[in-house]
């Protein structure tokens, strides 16, 4: 069989031109024929100009690819992204730069979840069996996905494969988003195979993915294959790509190998020189129990299972705590004493002078619990922002909604989100 190619490409900083000359000396290499009905896929799970500055594919490389495909005739270009859940994706693009962008390039920046979409069966899939999907990728006659490559609190990395979650809308986003993450992400995989992808790897980022630390890395990581490309961005962040989960699943699905050998690497980087400059960054979020903090975690099983509900009630907490520690760094220190539980917690949680947080419908502690108040959360799964009030409140930390300026842009953009549904649906109508 012939080896998938991934090439890995120093850039130590944001040029636009030196991205675009990368790009295309890249896409001749791998021999990509780009065609006109060009769909770019980022990553702008969130934004924000005073905290959030990392989260996202950077604009500097987007720009560069839209000039890579005009200067090839390609010119029916669209930019899409549905960001993080419950908060209008129009406020994160903004927030990153990206309507700015638009203006200057005169290319279409849409939030998915505004326009039409079509139902599309999965016939590989084992969870979501269909989906709604943008008629603007469905429709698409050449997809590039274009991810910021970080770690991530629950799937070891996000690169190619994981950013498959943004083709969903925001009414699908959550379904199976539980223990069943790993197979959901693989199932995307066939509505979202990328004909080019191309990986902001100038700074990654560890911590909580969407509200993240830099670390440079000086790097852009370029294939046709998506199985591929994560395998390799793996590999630099020091995992072995076996173990993490939703790769695994995805070479045993027939997308491709894990094994690096397997694949056929270029570019003008030494790999094992760059592994080392993110060793040690991985675990920061990852693993409830590393942190400063008098709070105490306690994770349990999914019901029926002996999974660790990792991507559902787990994350969700992760996410809330990453996303206070970032906007105010140093509060987690600070926290009262208590204790959050997930899942089914086979054992004793004892706080004697503290509280207990259950979040989600089925967490219970089959052990002994002993608190001096104990309260429950519902959902399932629960969305990080259903935690940013409760959770604040009851551990005495500062929370993200109070704050004046993003509650604001939050009505104002999520009052502009409804307005623009229904234009879009009265153009369709006519």
């Amino acid at each position: 069989m012939k080896k998938p190619k991934v090439i890995v490409k120093q850039c130590e900083d944001y040029d636009v031109k030196k991205i675009e000359s990368i790009i295309q000396k890249s896409v001749k290499d791998l021999a990509i024929q780009l065609k006109d009905t060009v769909f770019i896929k980022p990553n702008v799970v969130t934004a924000n100009k005073k905290y959030i500055f990392n989260s996202y594919t950077h604009p500097a490389v987007i720009e560069a690819m839209v000039n890579v495909l005009r200067n090839n005739n390609s010119n029916n270009i669209t930019i899409g992204e549905s960001g993080g859940y419950g908060i209008p994706s129009c406020l994160f693009l903004k927030e990153a730069g990206y309507f700015d962008l638009a203006q200057k390039l005169h290319v279409p920046v849409i939030d998915l979840n505004e326009h039409p979409v079509v139902r599309v069966k999965l016939t590989k899939a084992k969870w979501h069996k269909e989906i709604d999907l943008s008629t603007y990728i469905a429709q698409a006659n050449f997809k590039i996905w274009m991810p910021k490559l970080k770690y991530h609190i629950f799937a070891s990395i996000t690169n190619a494969l994981k950013l498959n979650i943004g083709i969903l809308t925001h009414k699908e986003r959550m379904l199976y988003h539980d223990y069943r993450i790993h197979e959901k992400i693989v199932d995307l995989l066939e509505a979202g195979y990328p004909d080019l992808i191309v990986c902001d790897a100038v700074d990654i980022t560890y911590g909580f993915e969407s509200a993240p630390y830099p670390v440079r890395l000086g790097a852009l990581i370029i294939s046709n294959d998506p199985l591929a490309a994560d395998v390799v961005a793996a590999y630099i962040m020091n995992y072995r790509p076996q173990d993490v989960l939703h790769l695994r699943l995805a070479a045993e699905r027939g997308y491709g190998s894990c094994n690096i050998r397997d694949i056929a690497i270029s570019g003008d980087v030494d790999i094992e020189k760059l592994r080392k400059k993110p060793k040690g960054q991985s675990r920061l979020f990852q693993v409830l129990q590393d942190l400063d903090t008098p709070l105490k975690f306690y994770s349990g099983y999914a019901p029926n299972t002996d999974i660790i509900c990792d991507g559902g009630c787990e994350a969700a907490v992760k996410g809330c705590l990453g996303t206070i520690e970032k906007r105010r760094p140093g509060s987690l220190k600070k926290a009262k004493k208590g204790a959050i539980v997930t899942g089914i917690y086979k054992g004793d949680v004892v706080i004697h002078d503290g509280s207990v947080l259950l979040v989600g419908d089925c967490t219970k502690v089959e052990g002994k619990l002993v608190a001096k108040r104990v309260l429950r959360i519902k959902g399932c799964p629960i969305g990080a922002r259903n935690l940013f009030i409760p959770v604040p409140l009851l551990f005495g930390l500062p929370s993200p909604m109070f704050d004046v300026r993003d509650a604001f842009l939050f009505i104002i953009n999520s009052i502009q989100k409804a307005f623009n549904i229904v234009i879009y649906r009265w153009v369709l109508k006519r």
